[in-house]
């Protein structure tokens, strides 16, 4: 059926393997954690990073003062964010105070990288869609074998357990009730009964309800032919940086000339891990002073990415808090300053989240939507989470593409976002055949 009928054969697979994963998901054994590329330099990066993160106080926490004070620019940076005029604006931000551009050197210990071929076989998509998702599908394999071994009989009872067992994989409220409501109907028709066969159902559910969410959907990045723009935005901790220098590093084994601008001036450990990540993937980043003007380093960056023909510059941004009007303010304000150089940029604004937070990434994801034009969605650390329901969530509710997906914490591990592999992925080895 639709989308369903497409994927089947792959979500069963051939017998003697779907006999070894139907047998994991009837005795539930602990999955091997996500393999970690051993030459990547991620691991020691991604532990520094969660640490500065989660010691850093949000921004709610700081009195209001602070954070005035610290956005309030300096009598040069002032007229940066003067409007009325785009050609003294312009030329007030190249008078502010000058700004680095960090190059990669043997200060910083930079670990050998080996270029990535730029067509990736397949196969080895979809072994780290399989690895990635281990976790999420485990989970909710034993989610069903627990409700299958709880109810003898399909009665109202049984739709009422779904509902909450679907509610708990984080697939989201409202695709809760429609895949339970379609699945009374379903089970009435088909005159279903055995746990096997309502198992299969449930599933087909889904996975029609994922592919009808993203009937309109656009997963590959808005790439020009020129200088690309690519604006990342989201709060702190949910691995911006991270994922920043990993899209970096797979931009320039593709040949392509990348500049990062090191925008997030509110942090000054976010500037010291973005130079960090440039140096690993072998870019430059534009940097400023901590504490200063954000929009005067994007103007510098755009100036830098245009005199130096780069394909790519990718912003970083600060933390910013959904509900604090001045910092959203602050990044209208940095892509006013990218137009006055390229009137078409940024092509994609991206706000990353961490998918183990779950509802709390869905909230997040509604509140940005509302304040800014975030064209695609980021999902981090889905090698992390048993509730990989929540790409069904955003996509039913949000109508929010998901452009990136992190399988695991190498260097190599942030995938374009595959509908089709991803649901491969969830639910390989649940389906019964027949």
């Amino acid at each position: 059926m639709g989308f369903f009928d497409k994927i089947k054969k792959a979500l069963i697979g051939e017998s003697k393997e779907q006999d070894k994963v139907q047998g994991e998901v009837e005795e539930p054994v602990e999955s091997p954690e996500s393999s970690v590329d051993e030459s990547s330099v991620a691991d020691d990066h991604s532990a520094q990073e969660q640490t500065v993160e989660s010691t850093e106080p949000t921004l709610d926490s700081r009195p209001e003062t602070t954070t005035d004070s610290a956005l309030q620019p300096t009598e040069t940076e002032e007229s940066a964010a003067d409007t009325s005029s785009s050609e003294e604006g312009a030329q007030d931000l190249k008078s502010a105070e000058p700004f680095d551009v960090v190059t990669p050197s043997e200060t910083v210990k930079k670990p050998e990288v080996q270029p990535q071929p730029t067509a990736v076989h397949k196969e080895d998509v979809q072994d780290k869609y399989t690895k990635g998702l281990s976790k999420s599908r485990k989970t909710f394999g034993q989610r069903l074998n627990e409700l299958f071994a709880n109810f003898r009989s399909v009665d109202e009872d049984f739709f009422e357990e779904v509902e909450e067992t679907l509610i708990g994989a984080d697939v989201g409220f409202d695709a809760a009730i429609k895949i339970t409501d379609a699945l009374r109907q379903e089970v009435k028709l088909r005159n279903v009964k055995k746990p096997a066969e309502v198992q299969n159902v449930i599933i087909e559910k889904l996975v029609d309800l994922y592919g009808e969410a993203g009937v309109d959907e656009v997963n590959e990045l808005n790439m020009q032919p020129g200088l690309t723009v690519i604006l990342f935005v989201g709060v702190n901790g949910v691995g911006k940086t991270t994922s920043i220098g990993k899209l970096a590093h797979q931009f320039k084994s593709e040949g392509k000339k990348v500049l990062l601008a090191a925008a997030d001036t509110f942090r000054a450990g976010a500037i010291d891990q973005l130079v960090v990540w440039g140096d690993r993937a072998g870019v430059e980043v534009v940097r400023g002073k901590a504490g200063g003007d954000p929009a005067a380093v994007v103007f510098d960056a755009m100036e830098r990415a245009k005199a130096e023909q780069a394909d790519v510059l990718l912003v970083d941004t600060a933390g910013r808090l959904q509900n604090k009007v001045n910092l959203m303010n602050e990044l209208e304000k940095i892509k006013r300053i990218i137009q006055r150089v390229e009137p078409n940029a940024p092509h994609e604004v991206l706000l990353v989240l961490d998918a183990t937070t779950g509802q709390n990434a869905m909230n997040q994801a509604k509140q940005f939507k509302e304040t800014t034009d975030v064209t695609g969605l980021v999902l981090t650390k889905l090698d992390g989470t048993a509730k990989g329901g929540i790409v069904l969530a955003i996509r039913n509710e949000l109508r929010l593409p998901v452009k990136l997906v992190g399988l695991g914490e190498g260097i190599n591990d942030l995938e374009p976002f595959d509908p089709n592999e991803f649901v491969v992925g969830l639910f390989k080895g649940l389906i019964n055949e027949g």
